[in-house]
């Protein structure tokens, strides 16, 4: 299935038509959906690919996350804005991802993990709304790049030491020494600044506010991923070495989380907060992975696929609201409850869905993660606990400010939303709250 899932997107790439793109990934994302009846550990092998419980989750929410991208990026067709290349490239990516999230071999698995760059940035250079892209562009492509390279240098050498770079095959027995260290540190670095880590994460609010809407959305939704599977994937490779270090890195990510979490209460600009805030998740899901327990596994996983859903959805509202007011900032998009009265609903459902209110499976996640990371060191408790205030904090603060108040006087027409709009955003807030039904759907070792 996999094989041909790639030939069919393979074939998408030769058709420009706007709707049957459009229908023809929401197809294939329900072919791929139904295929989860199998009871497998690995499967579809072959061709250095191959799909776990993980890849699988991952791969599912990379082609629904596209679909609702084309979806919400109606307008480029609208205004003639070269939508066949945006068609062209946003399937590439798509391609690219499939191929990361399903690669069995560790230099096939970093070949297309940088690829995936390449269409990312086509898309804020091409699509980006402001002159300054070109920095936001310049930042993400340097701040990847120079974290990965030392990877390569580390999967060479893995390769020269085991003969393989097969995912599961590879054993190692690493000394604790400084040599040692620093091979531990450059071989994560690449998914810690790609996650991103508070300290590496300055290139993601410039690469989201410069982004067009379908560059947030694929940012926030599937590429943060990135990093948190590559964790996953490399880290059972350094057992010795994380034990020893985790303190720090847990440490760097609570805090880090928690600084994050103040700086997106001084925000002015809605897609500036709503970046800031992703990287306030992914801290937790980076402390989960490294406590190296099975909570922390299974709640990052969670918190991934929620955070993709959840995020995903706030950056489509912001851009809604860009599209009628022309500014994305909160000091003129204030009363937006009488100006787009029926979408305050949607500002309201996802936004408690981002501070993790029940049912959303983001709740689900930060539980896991949250007994993981104490049931590893009492200590964090206070540092999580502010974690999660400050969360809940800048979500109202957003969702206030932007839906409360008296509207700005140039405001002079009133359009609540389009039926294209609320089925984009119901198709982000169903699967987030309806998955918590049936978990082990996406918690890979129940």
């Amino acid at each position: 299935m996999l094989k041909y899932l790639l030939m069919l997107l393979m074939l998408m790439t030769f058709v420009s038509d706007w709707s049957l793109i459009q229908t023809g990934i929401l197809t294939v994302s329900f072919l791929f959906a139904i295929l989860y009846n199998h009871d497998f550990f690995m499967y579809n092998l072959g061709f250095s690919l191959g799909t776990d419980y993980l890849s699988y989750i991952l791969i599912l929410l990379s082609i629904w996350i596209m679909a609702l991208i084309i979806m919400s990026s109606v307008k480029i067709t609208f205004t003639s804005n070269f939508p066949s290349l945006f068609l062209l490239v946003n399937l590439t990516l798509l391609i690219f991802l499939v191929l990361t999230f399903s690669s069995m071999n560790y230099l096939l698995f970093y070949i297309t993990f940088e690829a995936s760059l390449i269409p990312t940035l086509i898309l804020i250079l091409g699509w980006g709304y402001q002159p300054e892209r070109i920095q936001a562009g310049v930042y993400m492509l340097f701040y990847t790049l120079f974290a990965s390279l030392p990877l390569l240098a580390s999967l060479l050498y893995i390769y020269s030491t085991n003969g393989t770079l097969t995912i599961g095959a590879i054993y190692q027995s690493i000394s604790l020494s400084m040599l040692s260290l620093i091979w531990f540190v450059s071989s994560i670095m690449a998914f810690v600044v790609k996650l991103p880590m508070y300290l590496f994460h300055l290139w993601l609010p410039k690469a989201h506010v410069e982004a067009p809407v379908a560059g947030s959305m694929i940012l926030a939704g599937v590429l943060l991923k990135l990093g948190g599977y590559g964790l996953i994937r490399i880290l059972p490779l350094f057992t010795e070495m994380n034990k020893n270090l985790s303190w720090l890195w847990v440490s760097l990510s609570i805090l880090g989380g928690f600084f994050v979490s103040i700086i997106c209460l001084r925000q002015v600009d809605m897609k500036s907060l709503i970046a800031y805030s992703s990287v306030a998740h992914m801290s937790l899901v980076l402390c989960g992975l490294l406590t190296f327990g099975w909570w922390g596994m299974n709640g990052a996983v969670v918190v991934m696929v929620g955070h993709g859903l959840c995020s995903s959805g706030l950056f489509c509202l912001a851009n809604m609201v860009y599209e009628r007011i022309g500014s994305r900032s909160l000091l003129i998009n204030k009363g937006l409850l009488n100006f787009m009265p029926s979408m305050a609903l949607w500002w309201f459902l996802l936004s408690i869905s981002n501070m993790a209110a029940p049912p959303s499976i983001n709740l689900l996640g930060e539980i896991n993660l949250i007994m993981s990371v104490i049931s590893w060191n009492k200590l964090t408790a206070l540092s999580i606990s502010l974690l999660s205030f400050f969360s809940a904090a800048y979500t109202l603060y957003l969702y206030s400010l932007s839906q409360h108040g008296v509207f700005s006087s140039s405001l002079y027409s009133c359009c609540s939303g389009k039926v294209r709009e609320y089925l984009v955003l119901s198709l982000h807030w169903i699967p987030l709250n309806i998955l918590i039904l049936k978990s082990n759907l996406i918690m890979p070792n129940i």
